[in-house]
């Protein structure tokens, strides 16, 4: 009996030895982690100034975009005492090089960006929520080696523009809910191209501009399921039968229909826009989202036409499909002080929070968010290019852009000139491109 007594008091001293040592460390712990903790210098945010560059080109910036990031921007620096931001537009073209004089510390990244090497990857500055947050086929043509180069802010697209009072007077119906087939939609090009009997005026069914980095008529050659870029390697992919005969179906419109102007092929925005909006011998026009503000307050102020928006005429592919370049988007240049880049960052962040995304929709351009789908509920035009972003496929980052787009637009604009056979052209650019590829 002693000795189970005996055996008893021996253990609960054990246990209340283990007990006081367990809180001895415990408290020398958590009085050690203290003292760390107060002598640890206070992380400090970063103050200063921040050089960003707005590269005016492609996106659909214009004035009110400027004024939208002004104030953005202006409100950033309100709710971030410390941070000054230096913001330049440039309407010219600016080759960023590492090491230049004067380099930013934000610029826009497009497609024509010489070197993505020297933008800071992002991807870690992005918690999975956030990711989760944009829609996705913004991010993905952000991309360059599998890391992400810029921050997307902002979206636009080509839409298909029709004259309604072109269709009325011609008796044309304009195509239900928006929708028609390729066929369908030249057998109304034709029935809208005629010389007026009035004034001698020729009449086009359809006009796009085809300059140098205009994708407004490749929805056309698109449209039977060929590809520009080929998304998983990222490489050249506009040939074989479906690219010849996309391209195909835009000559057709010159040299088999006859319902766009002799100016087809080599007209440039400025005089497409011109053409359709103020001569107003055009029927249907292919432009940027930006037109549909443009064409309300000309009708507005009696010098436009009551217009319509509809979609791109439909191929084998099955859906309409849109080509462009139109991301706006922002990078931060590489070996900034680790501090500045993440207040780089956030400035970019806060571009994206829903309220500033929302804002959009005074300028004409579209969120990147995936959860924001109230926009424009009282513009049935803007909802339906809104609409018409699932169907558009962005052009990603990929190296020697600028070389490829250059030989891309030589190329098929001798074919739809008559320079070339169809068949030729592809060939020819797939082999050039090739070539660059290959250096």
């Amino acid at each position: 009996m002693n000795n189970y007594i005996i055996g008893g008091v021996a253990l609960r001293r054990i246990v209340s030895l283990i007990i006081i040592i367990f809180i001895l460390i415990w408290s020398y712990n958590l009085f050690v982690d203290d003292i760390i903790d107060l002598n640890k210098p206070e992380e400090k945010p970063y103050k200063g100034v921040i050089n960003m560059l707005d590269l005016s080109t492609g996106g659909g910036r214009g004035h009110n975009y400027r004024i939208w990031l002004q104030d953005r921007i202006a409100s950033f620096e309100r709710n971030n005492p410390g941070i000054y931001i230096e913001l330049t537009f440039k309407d010219d073209r600016v080759e960023i090089e590492e090491g230049m004089e004067d380099i930013p510390d934000i610029v826009s990244v497009d497609l024509d960006f010489p070197d993505f090497n020297i933008l800071e990857s992002l991807d870690d500055y992005f918690e999975k929520d956030e990711w989760e947050g944009f829609k996705h086929q913004v991010l993905k043509p952000l991309t360059y080696d599998k890391e992400l180069k810029a921050i997307p802010v902002a979206m636009s697209t080509y839409a298909l523009y029709i004259n309604l009072e072109k269709f009325n007077e011609r008796g044309v119906m304009p195509p239900l809910n928006g929708e028609w087939t390729y066929e369908e939609f030249v057998d109304s090009l034709e029935r809208l191209t005629y010389t007026s009997q009035e004034d001698g005026v020729y009449e086009y069914g359809f006009m796009a501009p085809m300059g140098l980095g205009d994708y407004n008529i490749w929805g056309i050659m698109l449209s039977d399921g060929a590809e520009l870029i080929n998304p998983r390697r990222l490489r050249y992919n506009f040939y074989g039968e479906k690219a010849i005969k996309g391209l195909e179906r835009v000559i057709d419109l010159k040299n088999s229909y006859n319902v766009v102007p002799a100016v087809f092929g080599v007209a440039d925005g400025d005089t497409a826009w011109d053409m359709f909006h103020r001569e107003q011998n055009i029927a249907a026009y292919i432009g940027g989202s930006w037109a549909v503000k443009a064409l309300d307050r000309l009708y507005r102020d009696g010098d436009g036409f009551n217009f319509d928006v509809v979609n791109f005429p439909i191929g084998n592919k099955g859906l309409p499909v849109v080509l462009s370049d139109g991301i706006v988007s922002y990078g931060v240049i590489g070996s900034l002080d680790p501090k500045k880049t993440g207040a780089c960052v956030k400035l970019l962040k806060y571009l994206t929070e829903d309220s500033n995304q929302r804002a959009l929709e005074e300028v004409g351009l579209f969120t990147v968010k995936r959860e924001i789908s109230d926009m424009y509920s009282d513009n049935i035009k803007m909802k339906r290019i809104e609409k018409s972003l699932a169907y558009t496929e962005y052009i990603p980052f990929i190296d020697n852009w600028k070389e490829i787009k250059a030989i891309i637009h030589d190329e098929l604009n001798r074919a739809v000139l008559g320079e070339k056979l169809s068949y030729e052209a592809i060939e020819d650019a797939k082999n050039r491109i090739d070539e660059i590829d290959e250096k």
